[in-house]
């Protein structure tokens, strides 16, 4: 009896301190650069102008959307809508559109405080991050106020 006494808080504790000292790995979204944007969901005609990292909602009440970085001109983030694995580019004979024929959604990254690559010319880094970081190339990110 006097053992079963001793093993009971002894297993609490062994317990609560592999608890403790076990952590759940941040989401890549928030720890890692990305090449996915989320942006307001209200339809083609959304003036939103939202742009994330992270899902969430738009001030509008709609859900953010995933969307594939393509492209950025300027601070300008072109995005294919398609899933977030797309592996969709800008149509080299529509520009306007994705590889997969969906119309790029246009969306500014000045003021959103989104890190994104600018290497310019035909750069396919298509980097996004919350937080200052380097692009594939090596370049660090930049953010437009």
């Amino acid at each position: 009896m006097k053992t079963t006494k001793l093993l009971v808080p002894l297993l609490t504790l062994a317990c609560t301190l592999m608890l403790s000292s076990c952590k759940t790995a941040d989401s890549p979204a928030t720890s890692a650069p990305s090449n996915v944007l989320y942006v307001c969901g209200c339809g083609a005609d959304c003036k939103c102008n939202v742009a994330s990292t992270k899902p969430g909602k738009c001030g509008c009440g709609h859900a953010l959307k995933p969307g594939h970085l393509c492209k950025v001109e300027g601070d300008t983030a072109l995005l294919c809508m398609c899933d977030v694995g797309c592996k969709c580019a800008v149509d080299a004979k529509e520009p306007a559109k994705c590889g997969c024929g969906k119309p790029l959604h246009k969306v500014s990254l000045k003021g959103t405080g989104i890190y994104f690559c600018n290497c310019g010319g035909s750069c396919t880094c298509n980097t996004v991050s919350d937080k200052p970081s380097q692009c594939k190339c090596g370049m660090a990110l930049k953010k437009v106020d």
